[in-house]
């Protein structure tokens, strides 16, 4: 046999051609993994809770807002999924010049964009966009002007303020016609706020207290702190205090006996001629009474609700309470920031490098 000849028996005339009316090959194995990665992302998205679901919506809304107005100045409109190093970081610029947003704020948008991106419209954004958007963050949060933009952290209350507002009496202003609060609604305001100082609450978690959720014991009261937004739930101890005027037991056994039930809401509305309402007091309402309580107090600095659960966080650090217990306390995640910057602040004259050097 000639050895420069290939037979046909060695290699097939033409190609063999795939019948396109057999089934395709399933890897059962791919199919489950691919299951499981479809109801992992709806049980994320189902968890996770409703106010950074529209909070990351809203900063969807910005995100494509900032598109439209980039066209408008190049008149070419880029798709919202192209995230780049060039998009994110002209984001910033336009969040920080022409909306005039603050840096905190600007930096959450960044988040919202980039989870919205990855989560609902699988684009994968680079690490190196989001890395140069903060990168020309950085200086606007050390600019004094940029950052009043913002409402800023909350000022932490003290015992002391809490005293103030608890002993103040509302007294008409001359000349004008002011309302001044019925004394039921003063005794709800002071346990609100006692009890949001001691638990370290949200609004919206002293808002969901009960009255049977809130049991006196030998050394104080044992408080459960239900779930609201889907974070975990837990059971607290509530010392007595030392002043009458700040001790949320004795304040909230007065609260409770003028509230008269045994069940339901812990604090509920108060008309303005001192009618208890049935159904609960919104997390707002809350608020409220808390900035209020100030404003009569004449305080200087502006609290809020979340005021009571800063100073928690504080007072009990600059106290030498263990953080551990703090976190129990408040329900913080270990790893949130705010967390820890209201401990450094307890901590600041805690063993000061100044003290004791020979100054």
């Amino acid at each position: 046999m000639d050895p420069d000849v290939v037979t046909g028996e060695l290699v097939p005339a033409t190609s063999p051609q795939v019948d396109e009316d057999l089934p395709a090959v399933v890897d059962p194995a791919a199919e489950v993994l691919s299951a499981f990665d479809r109801a992992a992302v709806k049980h994320l998205a189902d968890i996770r809770p409703e106010k950074t679901k529209s909070g990351y919506a809203r900063d969807w809304k910005l995100w494509q807002e900032f598109h439209d107005w980039t066209a408008q100045q190049t008149g070419h409109r880029l798709a919202d999924t192209d995230l780049t190093v060039g998009t994110m970081v002209a984001f910033v610029v336009w969040l920080d010049q022409v909306k005039q947003a603050a840096p905190n704020s600007i930096d959450r948008r960044i988040t919202g964009v980039t989870v919205t991106a990855r989560r609902e419209h699988g684009v994968t954004v680079p690490k190196e966009a989001t890395e140069a958007a903060r990168e020309a963050l950085k200086p606007l949060k050390l600019d004094p002007v940029r950052i009043a933009r913002g409402r800023g952290k909350a000022h932490a209350a003290t015992p002391e303020q809490l005293r103030a507002m608890n002993t103040a009496v509302p007294e008409p202003t001359a000349g004008r016609k002011r309302h001044v609060p019925p004394p039921v609604a003063l005794l709800r305001d002071r346990a609100l706020a006692a009890m949001a100082f001691a638990i370290g609450g949200r609004a919206s978690e002293v808002s969901a207290l009960t009255v049977d959720g809130i049991k006196l014991e030998g050394e104080g009261l044992k408080v459960f702190v239900p779930s609201v937004k889907k974070r975990p739930a837990r059971t607290v101890a509530v010392a007595f205090g030392e002043h009458a005027a700040t001790c949320p037991v004795r304040l909230w056994l007065a609260w409770r006996e003028e509230l008269g039930r045994t069940t339901g809401p812990a604090f509920v509305p108060v008309s303005e001629v001192g009618v208890l309402g049935a159904n609960r007091l919104s997390p707002d309402g809350c608020r409220i009474a808390i900035t209020r309580a100030a404003q009569r107090a004449g305080l200087e600095n502006r609290l809020t609700g979340h005021s009571m659960r800063a100073g928690l966080v504080t007072t009990a650090r600059k106290k030498g309470k263990r953080v551990e217990k703090i976190r129990a306390q408040t329900g913080h995640a270990i790893n949130s920031p705010v967390f820890w910057e209201y401990v450094r602040e307890g901590e600041l004259w805690e063993d000061a490098a100044t003290e004791g050097i020979g100054l």
